[in-house]
């Protein structure tokens, strides 16, 4: 199956006075992504929350920072479904600019309740569109740079 990509600029209130990439502001394009990935799987943040009353927090995150981005990059996202549990997910994100590995995500997502703030299965739909960015071998491989 094929990674979900995407592609942002760097903007200037993302970076520092050097114009070196701030890392809050690349956490904060992550939260983007992420969402543009649930759209792209057929659960649009806005329904998933107001329709269906469900929501996936994060539950673990690491990162890794291997080179600067600078102000003006386009940094090219690519986001693979490493793992479906019952109710969790663990998802693979590299970003890359001029061909080059910038930096890594690690997430764990869990499907959740918003009324009850539990874990709940992953309703089929939810489920087969993640599946259509599920990478097998996405967990043993590392980042390449």
């Amino acid at each position: 199956m094929a990674a979900f990509t995407t592609r942002r600029r760097l903007r200037f209130g993302d970076c520092d006075p050097s114009g070196i990439a701030y890392f809050p502001s690349y956490l904060d394009m992550l939260a983007g992504v992420f969402e543009e990935l649930f759209a792209e799987a057929g659960a649009p943040f806005s329904h998933l929350m107001r329709e269906r009353g469900l929501g996936p927090p994060t539950v673990k995150l690491e990162c890794g920072f291997e080179r600067s981005g600078f102000y003006g990059d386009e940094l090219d996202w690519r986001v693979a479904v490493a793992r479906l549990g019952r109710s969790s997910a663990d998802l693979r994100y590299e970003v890359r600019a001029r061909d080059r590995l910038l930096w890594w995500a690690r997430q764990t997502i869990v499907l959740t309740n918003l009324s009850t703030h539990t874990s709940v299965s992953w309703p089929e739909d939810i489920l087969a569109g993640l599946t259509k960015f599920m990478e097998t071998d996405a967990d043993e491989r590392a980042p390449s740079a």
